[in-house]
């Protein structure tokens, strides 16, 4: 018996093999993560991207602004997180009024994906320091916000949490001074 014992220990045969069962936990961990953030990242690159993309398609507008024109920006958008689904992405573009003393006040909001958009005459959370309050009081003293969330779900959801809440906001002037009316 002892002999047998002393002839298990000399023999090197499955160390390899051993070896390779204690790293491959790791490895496929670092597979996988490297998977879940390269797509968390490609995901908040396009809900970015949506947030850029509406404020700019809004504030390219010059007086006026149709319910028809703006639900087609929305759909656009839409099509911008392609290939990953759309079901839970919340658009809301905005109106913003600046007055002299950086108060932002929302003139109208349209949303998509959500239950309402925000409240007209209601103040809006931007800070007076801000550089884009500075810059909106300068011009005209609009500003179109535009606020996309978007809840992101894990693909293999054992290393990172099942769902992650990405959001974006993008503020742009209006190009043409003044204005953008909702009818």
């Amino acid at each position: 018996m002892i002999r047998r014992l002393l002839q298990f220990r000399d023999d090197a045969r499955a160390v390899a093999a051993v070896e390779f069962a204690l790293i491959l936990p790791l490895l496929l961990t670092l597979y996988l993560g490297t998977i879940e953030a390269a797509t968390l990242y490609s995901v908040d690159h396009k809900v970015a991207t949506v947030a850029s993309t509406m404020a700019d398609l809004v504030s390219r507008e010059k007086g006026e602004i149709s319910t028809a024109n703006l639900d087609k920006y929305f759909e656009a958008a839409e099509t911008i997180m392609r290939p990953y689904t759309t079901t839970g992405l919340v658009q809301v573009v905005s109106l913003l009024n600046i007055d002299a003393d950086g108060v932002a006040t929302v003139a109208w909001s349209a949303a998509h994906g959500a239950e309402e958009a925000r409240e007209a005459d209601s103040e809006y959370p931007l800070a007076a320091d801000a550089k884009i309050n500075l810059l909106a009081r300068g011009a005209s003293g609009w500003l179109v916000a535009s606020e996309i969330t978007y809840p992101h779900q894990s693909i293999f959801g054992m290393l990172l949490p099942s769902t992650i809440n990405l959001a974006h906001t993008q503020y742009f002037l209006p190009r043409y001074n003044g204005e953008i009316e909702l009818d």
